[in-house]
């Protein structure tokens, strides 16, 4: 219920797998705080020992009078494979790109994870993408 949409970008020549974008909305009030979801994505990549990420990219923008979180982090996905299973991703090379884009109706959350080269090669048009959202 809380899926929105649901994207596959096709993998770049050298991965091995295709990268997918989920956009997600709860409703308003719901989903928590853009710094609260920036923090868990961030835990969702580790580094090749095992510690948590250190080079998440934070940016902050406004588009169309909507005010965008964005954070950019790369290392192994480690997420949940499902929303309480218990069982864990373990992919190395992995890149995750995610946003918070806020309305007066209630917060999207945008993510978008992959293989790295994948997740770059489609880094523009996520960009884009998220600059094209707007209230009407």
């Amino acid at each position: 219920m809380m899926r929105v949409a649901q994207y596959r970008l096709p993998k770049a020549a050298t991965d091995t797998e295709d990268a997918s974008v989920v956009v997600y909305y709860f409703g308003q009030g719901q989903g928590g705080s853009a710094a609260a979801n920036v923090e868990r994505w961030v835990g969702q990549m580790k580094q090749a020992d095992g510690n948590a990420a250190k080079d998440a990219k934070e940016e902050h923008f406004e588009t169309n009078g909507l005010k965008v979180t964005t954070v950019d982090v790369s290392g192994t996905y480690v997420a949940e494979t499902a929303p309480g299973s218990g069982t864990f991703h373990n992919k190395p090379g992995y890149r995750l790109r995610a946003a918070v884009v806020e309305t007066p109706n209630g917060s999207y959350f945008v993510k978008l994870v992959g293989p790295e080269k994948t997740v770059t090669q489609w880094n523009d048009s996520f960009l884009s993408y998220l600059k094209s959202f707007e209230l009407k």
